[in-house]
């Protein structure tokens, strides 16, 4: 969209210098302007996204970009920390992480400032396009996607089972759905996921299910790697038959869900299911595949909940749908005992 907003600018900023796709690279708008409080105007045009005011501009050379801390370093103060990130487009003899160390040491020398990767206060932000590096100062919270005032998720997931009853039928949508469900359990990262056929079942149908189940798996599992500050690991598969997962007796504390329509409402049973779950090692919730779960199996659930009354999910739906829904009504409970993020 970034010549669609570069119109909306010129005709915004008559005056201003407005330079779309610089060097070729696409998302990104310079411009140049000599007018004062500029952002209200351009934040009003819905297409852009965040304005970097920039404070220095420099030529992209390693000696240069470290020289102009002199005018970054006075903007961050002494009792604040500070961040260093770049990102470069184009070839240059120095690498992004050569930008971040040198600059970050030059700039900790003259502010007094310390490093905090995590949770900076401020982060100098380092553009280079092509021949040329524009530098800002931009305030921490800008870059901050996990604050310490939401619980992690994590707490209700990595003690999580789900109990999957594989997609049949023809190989080609036996694979899709495969990649589906295999992309919402690592999306999650839950403890284990376990397919598990009800009965006899045609074994290359099967397997195509597998293989979409692991080709999902590894490409949320990329993304992960990239987007996570914390170490992500591959959810573990497994093939177990439905019957004997609710048999196993060798799992203390396990809490067994079924979402059904049949059961009661999530909001008729949130408070106690919320504290079962808080106290089980071990929640094992399953989901069924282009028929739900057998009846046989509700005697021995510890829960059977409607998550949405009247409505019956789609088999791709039925993870995301589950897990969200738990977690609402878990979060709610950790909050009502004063759970701090690190507990």
């Amino acid at each position: 969209m970034e010549s669609v907003a570069a119109n909306y600018i010129r005709e915004a900023l008559p005056d201003a210098s407005v330079w779309a796709s610089p060097m070729g690279y696409s998302g990104l708008v310079i411009v140049e302007t000599d007018e004062e409080n500029v952002e209200e105007k351009i934040l009003a045009i819905p297409e852009v996204e965040r304005i970097i005011p920039v404070i220095v501009e420099v030529p992209a050379a390693l000696e240069r970009i470290v020289e102009s801390a002199e005018k970054l370093a006075p903007l961050i103060g002494a009792d604040e920390t500070f961040a260093v990130k770049t990102k470069r487009r184009g070839k240059h003899s120095f690498s992004s992480l050569d930008v971040n160390r040198e600059l970050g040491a030059r700039i900790r020398e003259l502010s007094g400032a310390d490093v905090n990767l995590s949770w900076p206060d401020r982060v100098v932000q380092v553009e280079i396009i092509g021949d040329k590096a524009y530098l800002s100062v931009l305030p921490g919270e800008e870059f901050r996607k996990f604050t310490p005032d939401k619980i992690d998720a994590r707490k209700l997931f990595r003690k999580v089972t789900l109990v999957q009853m594989p997609y049949w039928g023809d190989y080609k949508a036996c694979r899709s759905f495969g990649e589906k469900i295999g992309r919402a359990a690592q999306a999650f990262e839950v403890k284990e996921l376990v397919i598990a056929p009800k009965e006899k079942m045609d074994a290359f149908e099967l397997a195509e299910f597998i293989k979409g189940v692991k080709i999902g798996q590894e490409s949320r599992y990329q993304i992960q790697r990239e987007a996570y500050p914390w170490k992500v690991e591959k959810v573990p598969v497994s093939v177990w038959d439905l019957y004997q997962v609710v048999r196993d007796k060798r799992r203390s504390k396990r809490l067994l869900i079924i979402t059904d329509p049949k059961g009661p409402t999530l909001a008729e049973v949130k408070g106690s299911l919320a504290k079962d779950m808080f106290y089980a090692r071990e929640v094992v919730i399953f989901v069924g595949s282009r028929e739900g779960i057998p009846r046989g199996l509700f005697r021995f659930a510890d829960y059977v909940v409607d998550l949405a009354p009247y409505m019956t999910f789609a088999t791709e739906h039925g993870i995301p749908a589950a897990l969200v829904s738990l977690w609402e009504v878990y979060e709610e409970y950790l909050r009502g005992r004063g759970e701090a993020k690190d507990e």
